[in-house]
Formats: C-alpha cells, sequence, structure tokens
C-alpha cells in the first residue's frame, strides 16, 4: 500500500501536486469569459490549501502559471497577474491561519517588480508558520528548472567549487528550485487531462497520477478526497519487486 500518514479512511501523502486545469473549459461551459473561470478557480485553491493543511499534508505544489502560458495573450496575463496579486494579499489570513508557510518555484526575472514584491512579503509575512509548505509554481517550467539547475551547477565546475565527476542525483536535486521540498507522493490534473505538461519533471519519478474529470473551478474536498482514497489503494514499488 501507499506511505503516508493514515487520517480515518485516508492515507494522507507526505507531499502533493496539482495541475490546476480547466479554468477556461469550465467558463466557456458557463457562457462566460474565461478570466471567470480563472477568478472561480481561487476558491478551489483555497479549498484544497485549507483542506490538505487539515489533514496533514506536509507540502503542497500548485501549478499556477507555466513559463508556456507566456503565449497567451497579453490580456489573459495581465488579469492573470491581477488575480495573483488579489490573492497574494486576501489570501494571507487563511495562511496564517492554518500555520501555511509560502515559498515560489519557477524563474523570477520575468515576473514584474509589483508582482515580485507582494509574493516576497507574502513568503516573509508567512516564514515563521511551522504548518504545510505551500509552493506556488509561477513561471515555472520543469525543463526550464533542469536547464537553470545544470547551468548553476557549470558555474560552481568553473568556479573550482565542484568537480564534474562530483555532479549526481543529490547535487542536480540540490540545485533545483526548492531542493528542500520532499517529492511528490500523489500529482492530482484536473480536467480529465493524463498529461504533465512540464511540470516537476525531475521530482514526480515515482509520484501516483490521479485524474479528475472535473474542471478546476469544480474541485472540491470531496475531489481532494477521492484523490488520496485512489492514491491509498496503490502499491507503490518503486522499481523494486514486493
Amino acid at each position: 500500500m501507499s506511505a503516508g500518514r493514515d487520517a480515518g479512511d485516508l492515507v494522507v501523502p507526505r507531499s502533493v501536486a496539482v495541475i490546476m486545469d480547466g479554468n477556461g473549459r469550465w467558463a466557456k461551459r458557463a457562457g462566460l469569459e474565461r478570466i471567470r473561470g480563472h477568478e472561480r478557480g481561487i476558491d478551489a485553491v483555497r479549498t484544497t490549501v485549507t483542506e490538505c493543511a487539515r489533514l496533514g499534508v506536509e507540502a503542497l505544489t500548485l501549478y499556477a502559471f507555466s513559463e508556456e502560458n507566456w503565449q497567451r495573450p497579453r490580456r489573459e496575463i495581465d488579469l492573470l497577474f491581477k488575480l495573483l496579486q488579489r490573492f497574494l494579499i486576501e489570501e494571507r489570513p487563511t495562511l496564517m491561519q492554518n500555520r501555511v508557510r509560502l515559498v515560489h518555484a519557477g524563474r523570477r526575472d520575468r515576473l514584474a517588480p509589483a508582482v515580485l514584491a507582494l509574493l516576497d512579503e507574502t513568503i516573509a509575512v508567512t516564514a515563521g508558520n511551522d504548518g504545510m509548505v505551500l509552493c506556488l509554481a509561477i513561471s515555472y517550467g520543469g525543463r526550464q528548472e533542469l536547464v537553470d539547475a545544470v547551468r548553476a551547477l557549470a558555474r560552481r565546475v568553473a568556479a573550482g567549487e565542484l568537480r564534474p565527476d562530483a555532479i549526481d542525483e543529490a547535487a542536480i536535486h540540490g540545485a533545483l528550485y526548492q531542493p528542500s521540498l520532499p517529492d511528490p507522493d500523489l500529482l492530482i490534473r484536473t480536467a480529465g487531462e493524463r498529461r504533465i505538461s512540464n511540470f516537476l519533471l525531475w521530482q514526480v519519478s515515482y509520484a501516483e497520477i490521479h485524474v479528475c474529470d472535473a474542471c478546476w473551478p469544480e474541485f472540491g474536498a470531496e475531489h481532494l478526497r477521492a484523490a488520496f482514497r485512489d492514491y491509498g489503494n496503490r502499491v507503490r514499488k518503486f522499481g523494486k519487486v514486493l
């Protein structure tokens, strides 16, 4: 069976990652603008964060904005980052009440100064919290993360700080955006899609994958618990024979 903390009828994963998909499709079905789907998705974020914290998840990583998302229309990008800024301000009480510590994964250089300022401020405000770690993957790509890790290691080699033959899995892991976070035990994707979409390529090597047909704005505590029940029924062998 899967390793994790037992919470009644659930086996709670130590670390969870979520690809929050389907905001636009949900809005289209409802006859609304795409941005309304993103607005509604914030409710699903709040529910997922509070429920994961309540159940005892140690780390939750949410795919909030990918490197590929920069190719979307400028108006949609601007609206998405306005929503992010609103989230970073309005959700601080929720983060504090649930003792959630916020961190970021992704390329900072593409983020506007106002976004970075609010992000860093919220990270600082929650830094003392001793509960679940919430990692927002913003301007994030799994391939880009590996490129940045390799570049960082190459700089260390060029500076004489690291021998090339000393580069191993631990060295690569240590050069990732958030090396202190445990690798996800469970990867959840909504809207019925069955792709990893350049998300945590190194970290999800042995994650169990749960696909939920509901679009992200519809995702609630019952969907999260269904994902955890599914996870609890998995046999995790990590390449071994049990």
